[in-house]
């Protein structure tokens, strides 16, 4: 994508942060439009609670309004933290440039319940937004895409003003609109541009009156011949003769400021010393042949680099430092290591003496050596001599203790070998530099004499010397004589192959100088500038004048040599330049080998385009790639200007078309997306060799008009339209140009070079940037290449042929496949064909006229075979083969069928709001979602899912499974996906889409579907007639606005808390629309259709397998209670109440008909939901009284069919049927189920279907299941004959289960508290037995309370168990709370699983605090995964955490399945797991601050559930999770209960946030009468 062109002051521009302060924007690379009239915005938006909001500012130095910008000044906004939202902060852009902002925070600690020390506080890296600058002609604004750039060489120009405005005119003739200006400046002795002496005197011999002249110059140029300007600025260097730097050798590197350049410069005097002597060493002073050149390598071997010795400068002087350690030794100056020889790894002084010389002298590098990372003088490197002693005193011992003389002498030759050690990989450190040198000099002398390619320079002499020295000696006068002598040598400009952009080559970390890896400008010394001002005071105030001047005058800079630049440098400069031009249009060459590289330079100087050149292509392959890479978007592209949010909406609420009509106060706001850095595409540069050079002249139309045709800014230079025969040499030439176009003929009439038809290519080129052609199709075939481009909204376009004339084509037969323009008109523009006089003698008389440059003899003429027929409706385009090399044809395109009256982008996207206004979230269940068997039932049978052909089925029938598909085809702009295809090749997809909508909107009830059926079909209606390979566009169109649409419109008829919460919540509300519909199978009565909650998408989404008793329970508080959709959670309540038996509620519902009783959970999570919906939904006690029709009859266990006259003949309160859950397992459950055996479930044994549940009264707890059966939530049952399973559940939980006696203390306190307020009219329940004694709910209760920490705590100490009811031999972890109590299995009371924080989350009370924080520590470290809870200690021996349903294999564990919930990681507890410890941890906190780090410790733990549903086809998120959060292949894929519980972290943070229980503003939809 291109970055953008313009901005309209509606825009904003929005710019999320990550938890890490980071820009969540694909690349990091921030590219914005110019400023708009009022500004446009930027919008930063930070999740809440994000890590860099623990006592956060966000600093951000994009000046306000009417303020000056100044780098060093950031405005800072503080980042109040808050759980439910984003926190956003909006930032008008006044200015173009590049501006920088960072975040400072304290980081969030890790977890723990003790004591953690403060974090210091910490900033972020520091991050960029580069602004485009507004280029304009008066109020003409001229995009980036719209450049033209002609380069000129102003000592080619001649005499100003005469000659220059002859040649401004034939510039502006050929549609050019802006001048690269090569330095003006006043040269050196090279006469060089690039090698200036002067940075503030304008080169006297083309601008005799200096300022003024460059003044009349660029108010001419743009007044008169509509030119803008564009100039380079050297920074890097200074012509070798400026009389400047002889004042001022410290801005440059000399043996005073780079000290580690004398090697360097040793070598280099002695190589031009030897250079000049050549002949008295007896060498070749001429290389012909390559054994010359071996010869003169050998003598330099000798005579230079042996003499000069230069491994004196990498070792340590053996003798010198040997003497001084034992002096030091002697003298009992030691310095022993801070933390003894056993920090180093010698281990004790015993053990130094068997240390290898290798460690002895790896001892002395790492705690001794001096300037061991860089070369300084000879010797330069040494070892402290007191870290020497110590080291001797170890292997000697200490002077004064030794008597023997010759231990001194052994000590000296010890240590000489240490350092022999330590040396030797210094010397091999040479022995490498040296090759190098030796290869390097090799390499460039056979170049400049030898080669082929090369300028073959002859003998040696004085002038054309044995080497290009590195350094400028300055000339020894009264100004140099001042300063010292090693200050005079200075170091020449050049550039390195594949050179570290970010590294200074003449630094201290760089040997390029000595390892004679620079290719060298003799006649440029390189500028130093420290690394910062005050290192180089004089140099950064003179660049920094010499940069306003510039800017003064001129719009643009062209950063030459700008990857040798500090960077920090250019910052500064550039910042100088805009405070003068804020408009600055910053384009550089930057060869930095690395795209990673360009972004760094790119992001931190705001440069606007990179020089890309077309010359350095040497096939037509190679061309067409980098047409491709600039050529812009790809025709049809889904690289949309999307449209996120809106402050009202208008007509066009899809995208921003530039045809489409808005209301004024209109806001956009756009996600920042991927873009690459924008290119400077230049057909020929002054540095390239011409076509002509190349191989054939002919290319020079082709390339040109395929440079022209690509959406960036383009350019060439003076010559190539004039057919140049070879590059101009711009140091050694001295004529003046010469060019057909500048007189004032008209260019029409000119038929010499290219220009005529350059004027043509140009004026489109502008035209299509300004209008916003941006989207291209490149094809390659051959020695062809052609170029489709066309506007995103009109379709308009215009398209090329070109047949380049690379070397060794020929006009043969070679022909071009017809181009089919499918429902495409076309309009021949021309088509033309340049011939060239290439012969010797036309060359000749070119290259030799003495005052002029001048091109080849050439001429347009026109091509013949170009063709144009309608056909089909479109146009087929043919060539024929008498279509030579070095030919084009241009042509104009429309598309009829896209021009729609109010244009199609702007149709097609509006209206959707308005259409999908009247529906509600059962009729969004059926537009956005039904899977499957969703479909199938709903349908009949008759209709599924959508399949893709090579992509597979859509995972939803309605609008998200298109999208789930669609919305990574747009981001990554995949035109190849099947879906994109399969849209090209018929029109299925929009038919099936309507024909569901109609489909739907005929059946009774869903006569809310009529709009958004007649929008869809209106829209597709239009888009039919397009060509089929625009469709995946439109269709993307179209489905992204009624996605959007009916996404809005679902969260707006939820509660508030949900309508401005964060994203990350409505994507969890609106899994209550994706699990809630209507179904023929299933429903919550028998005899009435109503809609009823899925349990999860696809494996429970039919018939008996969709309604789960406790799926709904655990789900209702998150999905429709704190959602807002009181009535449907009222409906379940009242739904399952009905079915009441056996004091139970059923676990699988069977729409009433065929319920199925053995959960002993699902009643306790029944009445918890009964117990939220009381408190949460306003007036929510009055369901006590509601009335309802019984399944079956109350306080009786018979079972009967619903067809039976007995079922619902009875009718009781919810008030009742509380009772009668309570009372009935006050008196003991005992039953078999109905229907026992095989029928009911082929897995179970005989002995599972037996059902009983008591209450111990010591403990009050209840206690129910047995070792055959499974009844709580952890229910799966062995299936495998094979490994001998089959009926033996994985996770019985026979017992106490600890969450039921959780559930079952808060129901007790509830109905307690409110039979205490008169709300609720049983005091109790009755025990068992004779006496049949009643106990209240609160004493129940207080039993529960007195007795849960004794019976499931494990203490952390073994001698508090005598507290508790522990066994100590059974015991695998302590600090934790029992899954189970007196289970059949002792062991599996132990075992650590996530079901105790859903005893905290709903009975607190029960918990000592401290025991509780520690054991959410110990399951936060333990059980916790990136998104589920383990089902199962890790560390117990049954831990199986990989779930595979379809194995069947010998293993008990694993076979079948059986591990469902042995180890694998459910999503849905994790939700209670964060709700635990959002409450345990808040409550121990007491300062607003304290609290805060609370919800950051939750918000961090969301991260992977956040990522998971955000990438989720299913839009939800999943059951379970293999280890780690591994893919489950047999997981639902979008589970009710996974969203749910995460809905009640946020409902719970709100609560707290506001120091109470939550009520919830809520929009409460009412509930519509049942449909067939």
């Amino acid at each position: 994508m291109l970055p953008p062109k313009a901005a309209d002051p509606r825009d904003v521009y929005l710019l999320p942060l990550t938890d890490d302060g980071a820009p969540d924007v694909p690349g990091g690379y921030i590219s914005l439009p110019p400023p708009s009239a009022p500004p446009y915005q930027v919008r930063f938006s930070i999740e809440g609670t994000s890590s860099i909001c623990r006592q956060g500012s966000l600093c951000v130095n994009v000046p306000a309004p009417g303020v000056a910008f100044d780098r060093s000044k950031f405005r800072e906004f503080k980042l109040a933290p808050d759980f439910h939202r984003n926190i956003e902060i909006t930032i008008p852009i006044v200015l173009a440039g590049v501006f920088a902002f960072y975040t400072t925070y304290t980081p969030l600690p890790p977890f723990s319940i003790s004591q953690v020390g403060p974090p210091t506080s910490t900033r972020t890296p520091t991050y960029y937004i580069d602004v485009s600058p507004r280029l304009a002609f008066k109020a003409q604004h001229l995009p980036l895409d719209g450049l033209s750039i002609f380069s000129v060489l102003s000592k080619f120009m001649g005499n100003y003003p005469n000659n220059w405005h002859q040649h401004l005119q034939g510039i502006r003739k050929r549609g050019y609109n802006m001048i690269h200006l090569a330095p003006l400046m006043q040269t050196g002795d090279s006469l060089s541009p690039y090698s200036i002496a002067d940075h503030f005197t304008f080169d006297p011999t083309s601008f005799p009156n200096g300022e003024s002249d460059i003044e009349d110059l660029v108010v001419r140029m743009e007044r008169e011949h509509k030119l803008l300007s564009l100039t380079d600025v050297v920074w890097n260097h200074t012509a070798n003769n400026s009389k400047w730097i002889e004042s001022h050798p410290e801005a440059g590197y000399n043996l005073e400021t780079a000290p580690w350049l004398e090697s360097a410069l040793e070598l280099d005097d002695a190589l031009c010393a030897f250079g000049r002597s050549l002949a008295s060493h007896g060498v070749p002073t001429e290389v012909t042949s390559e054994g010359e050149l071996d010869q003169l390598m050998e003598g330099i071997k000798v005579h230079v680099l042996d003499q000069l010795q230069l491994w004196q400068y990498y070792v340590v002087d053996v003798e010198l430092n040997t003497k001084a350690a034992v002096a030091s030794w002697k003298a009992g100056t030691i310095t022993f290591p801070r933390n003894g020889f056993k920090s180093s790894g010698l281990g004790g002084l015993e053990d130094i003496k068997e240390i290898s010389l290798q460690g002895k002298a790896a001892f002395l590098k790492e705690n001794g050596l001096e300037s061991a990372d860089r070369l300084g003088g000879r010797y330069s490197r040494k070892v402290d001599a007191s870290c020497g002693a110590a080291l001797l005193q170890a292997l000697v011992g200490r002077p004064d203790q030794i008597s023997d003389p010759s231990i001194e002498y052994e000590a000296e030759s010890l240590y000489r070998s240490i350092l022999d050690e330590l040396n030797l990989p210094f010397y091999q450190e040479y022995d490498t530099d040296r090759a190098t040198i030796l290869e390097q000099t090799r390499n460039r002398i056979k170049y400049l004499r030898l080669d082929a390619h090369g300028p073959r320079l002859g003998p040696f002499t004085e002038q054309r010397p044995l080497i290009e020295t590195y350094f400028t000696r300055l000339p020894d006068n009264d100004i140099t004589r001042k300063h010292g002598p090693r200050g005079l040598a200075l170091v020449n400009n050049g550039w390195v192959w594949s050179p570290n952009a970010l590294m200074d080559q003449a630094g201290p970390g760089s040997r390029a100088y000595l390892r004679r890896e620079l290719v060298v400008w003799t006649d440029c010394v390189k500028l130093r500038y420290g690394d910062s001002p005050q290192d180089s005071p004089f140099l950064w105030d003179y660049m920094s004048r010499y940069t306003r001047l510039m800017a003064k005058y001129f719009a643009g800079f062209r950063i030459d040599n700008c990857h040798s630049t500090p960077i920090f440098v250019a910052e500064h400069l550039l910042d100088e330049a805009r405070s003068v031009r804020p408009n600055l249009y910053v384009c550089a060459e930057l060869f930095t080998g690395s795209e990673p590289t360009d972004y760094v330079f790119v992001k931190r100087l705001g440069i606007n385009s990179l020089v890309r050149e077309a010359m350095k292509a040497w096939s037509p392959g190679d061309l067409s790639r980098s047409v491709h890479r600039h050529g812009g978007r790809p025709i049809g592209s889904f690289e949309l200007d999307e449209v996120v949010a809106s402050n009202q909406e208008s007509e066009n609420d899809g995208i921003k078309a530039s045809v489409a009509p808005t209301k004024p106060d209109k806001q956009f706001v756009h996600r920042i997306k991927e873009t690459p850095v924008h290119a400077a595409f230049i057909d020929c540069t002054h540095d390239n060799d011409t076509p002509a050079q190349k191989g054939d002249a002919r290319d020079t139309l082709p390339s040109g008009a395929l440079v022209a045709m690509c959406a960036c800014a383009i350019g060439s230079v003076m010559g190539y339209d004039e057919v140049y025969p070879k590059l101009v040499d711009l140091v050694k030439e001295t004529r003046l140009y010469a060019s057909p176009y500048s007189n004032d003929e008209n260019i029409e009439a000119i038929d010499t070079g290219v220009g005529k038809v350059k004027r043509l290519m140009n004026d489109i080129h502008t035209r299509m940037g300004i209008e916003g052609y941006d989207e291209s199709y490149i094809h390659h075939e051959g020695d062809f290449i052609t170029v489709h481009r066309v506007h995103p909204q009109t379709r308009e376009g215009f398209f090329l042929i070109a047949r380049t004339a690379f070397p060794g084509q020929t006009c043969d037969s070679i022909t071009l496949s017809p181009t089919v323009l499918q429902a495409t008109t076309v309009k021949a523009l021309g088509s033309w064909r340049l011939e060239v006089d290439v012969s010797d003698e036309a060359k000749s008389k070119v290259l030799g006229d003495p005052h002029y440059l001048k091109g080849l003899p050439s001429r347009i003429i026109e091509a013949e075979g170009f063709t144009t027929e309608e056909k089909d409706g479109g146009t087929v385009i043919s060539v024929g083969s008498q279509v030579p090399p070095g030919s084009i044809a241009m042509f104009q395109t429309r598309t009829p069928s896209v021009e729609h009256a109010d244009g199609l982008d702007a149709f097609v996207t509006s209206g959707a709001k308005d259409a999908f206004q009247g529906v509600d979230l059962v009729d969004l269940n059926a537009i956005l979602y039904r899977c499957e068997p969703e479909e199938r039932d709903s349908s009949g049978g008759t209709d599924g899912v959508y399949a893709i052909p090579g992509n597979g089925p859509l995972v939803y029938a309605g609008l998200q499974g298109w999208w789930s598909v669609l919305k990574w085809i747009i981001q990554n702009n995949d035109l190849g996906h099947p879906l994109c295809q399969h849209l090209r090749d018929g029109k299925w997809a929009l038919d099936y889409i309507v024909n569901r909508m109609e489909r739907m909107v005929t059946k009774q009830g869903y006569t809310n579907l009529a709009n958004p059926t007649n929008w869809f079909r209106s829209r597709f209606d239009v888009v039919r007639a397009i060509p089929s390979y625009l469709l995946p566009r439109y269709f993307a169109l179209i489905v992204q606005t009624a996605y959007g649409a009916a996404w809005e419109r679902g969260i707006s008829l939820m509660s508030e808390d949900i309508r401005e919460g964060q994203d990350f919540l409505k994507n969890l509300a609106m899994v209550s629309v994706q699990q809630m519909g209507y179904m023929s199978s299933a429903s919550l009565y028998p005899k009435q259709t109503v809609p009823c909650l899925a349990a999860g998408l696809p494996h429970f989404a039919a018939d008996w397998a969709r309604c789960w008793g406790r799926d709904v329970f655990i789900s209702l508080r998150g999905l429709l209670i704190a959602t807002g959709r009181y009535d449907e959670a009222k409906e379940h309540i009242l739904a399952f109440g009905s079915v009441l038996k056996h004091g139970m509620i059923p676990n699988l519902l069977s729409g009433g008909r065929l319920p199925r009783y053995n959960a002993r959970d699902s009643i306790w999570f029944y009445l918890q939901s009964v117990q939220d919906y009381s408190k949460i939904v306003p007036n929510g006690l009055n369901i006590l009284r509601e009335r309802v029709k019984r399944r079956f009859l109350p306080y009786d266990d018979t079972w009967f069919d619903d067809n039976d006259s007995r079922a619902y003949s009875n009718t009781t309160t919810i008030e009742d049927i509380i009772q009668e859950a309570l009372q009935r397992h006050a008196s003991g459950l005992s039953f078999r189920e109905a229907n026992a055996g095989p029928g009911l479930d082929m897995q179970m044994k005989p002995e599972g279907f037996q059902i009983d549940v008591n209450v111990d009264w010591k403990t009050g707890l209840i206690f129910g299941g047995n070792q055959h059966n499974c009844g709580t939530w952890m229910d799966k049952m062995g299936e495998s004959v094979r490994a001998g399973s089959k009926g033996v559940p994985g996770t019985s939980r026979d017992g106490a289960a600890i969450e039921i006696s959780g559930l079952l203390y808060s129901t007790l306190r509830w109905l307690g508290e409110l039979h205490g307020s008169g709300h609720y009219k049983y005091a109790g329940v009755k025990k068992p037995g004779r006496d049949g004694e009643t106990i209240t709910f609160q004493d129940w209760a207080s039993k529960i309370k007195e007795n849960f920490e004794p019976c499931y705590y494990v203490p952390m100490r073994i001698e508090d168990d005598k507290f508790h009811d522990v066994n100590p031999a059974v015991v695998n972890r302590r600090g934790i709370y029992k899954d189970l109590y007196r289970s059949g299995k002792e062991y599996e009371d132990y075992q650590l699983r996530p079901n105790f924080p859903i005893a905290m989350c709903v009975a607190p009370e029960l918990f000592v605090e401290s025991h509780a924080l520690g054991a959410l520590v110990i399951a936060d470290d333990v059980l916790r995964g990136p998104t589920g809870m383990a089902t199962l200690d890790p560390s117990d021996m049954h831990y199986r955490p990989y779930y595979d349903n379809s194995e069947d294999s010998d293993d008990f564990a694993t076979a079948k399945g059986r591990n469902y919930h042995q180890g694998p990681e459910w999503l849905w507890p994790t939700g209670y797991f964060l709700r635990a410890l959002l409450r345990f941890d808040f409550t121990r906190r007491s300062t607003p601050e304290e609290r805060t780090e609370t919800f950051q410790q939750i918000t961090i733990r969301l991260k992977g559930c956040k990522a998971a549903i955000k990438s989720s086809p299913w839009a939800g998120l999943t059951e379970l999770t293999n280890k780690n959060g591994e893919f489950c292949g047999d997981s639902s894929p979008t589970q009710a209960w996974s969203a749910a519980c995460l809905i009640d972290v946020f409902h719970d943070a709100k609560a707290m946030s506001l120091g109470g229980s939550a009520t919830g503003k809520a929009v409460n939809v009412p509930l519509r009468g049942s449909r067939p």
